[in-house]
């Protein structure tokens, strides 16, 4: 063997040892990534802003793969899951939804109907009412042609299913059109209430709930349901009638 053909020899075996080397290098470098990543699951990602109370659907939901260990388990959800289900705030792009922001499913009784109200901070007891708390429902009557300026008790012991975030609504009133801050309220009532619950929040001058103490069943039977001027000694005339 002469001199060229040794040195072909060697540096065909350095050759094969580097390429063994490398082999070995990212061999051992895509373990260490798989060991740090490992396993990839599907999480759904919002894909345009999501306003409080706005229904998931494939129109603003994406399906993103991340590794396992990145997830939450109550992030990795199925598209069956989200669809039709509501978040109580404002969802922004890309935000991973989970179980844990989705509103609870109905859980009406048989005769049971969902109403959803509008009230302010004062109205609406300035933030101190929560989901399952229960209320009284109150109206006040002023401008209605026919009624006495009167408050009403509209219904007891009312149970509060939801509260959204704070929303503007145009409002049409004597200076013209009007932005009036609101919470919408989401309320469990059997279905005599619903009809007089939704004339008040149209007509009446001002719907206000209750806050109760957590005494359930006790006997209220005795308390006032309804006040106007004539129990302040004045006269309750009818809106309309000169008196």
């Amino acid at each position: 063997m002469n001199p060229r053909q040794r040195r072909g020899l060697v540096f065909m075996a350095v050759s094969i040892l580097i390429a063994v080397a490398t082999f070995f290098v990212v061999t051992g470098y895509v373990a260490n990534i798989n060991s740090q990543v490992g396993s990839r699951v599907t999480v759904y990602r919002a894909t345009t802003p999501i306003e409080p109370y706005t229904a998931l659907s494939t129109d603003n939901l994406e399906a993103v793969e991340v590794p396992e260990r990145w997830a939450s388990d109550s992030s990795v959800l199925r598209l069956d899951d989200l669809l039709g289900r509501r978040v109580g705030f404002r969802l922004n792009v890309g935000t991973t939804v989970s179980s844990d922001m989705l509103i609870p499913s109905s859980s009406l009784e048989k005769d049971e109907r969902e109403i959803a109200i509008n009230v302010d901070a004062v109205t609406g007891l300035a933030g101190r009412v929560r989901p399952g708390d229960r209320v009284d429902i109150l109206a006040t009557f002023s401008d209605v042609p026919g009624l006495p300026k009167t408050t009403r008790m509209l219904s007891r012991d009312i149970r509060v299913v939801s509260i959204a975030g704070q929303q503007q609504v145009t409002q049409q009133s004597e200076q013209g059109l009007t932005e009036q801050d609101v919470i919408p309220v989401t309320l469990a009532l059997v279905p005599k209430d619903v009809m007089r619950v939704t004339y008040a929040a149209n007509f009446a001058t001002e719907v206000r709930l209750v806050g109760l103490p957590s005494d359930v069943g006790t006997d209220r039977g005795n308390e006032v349901g309804e006040y106007d001027a004539s129990d302040l000694g004045g006269k309750a005339i009818p809106e309309g009638v000169n008196g």
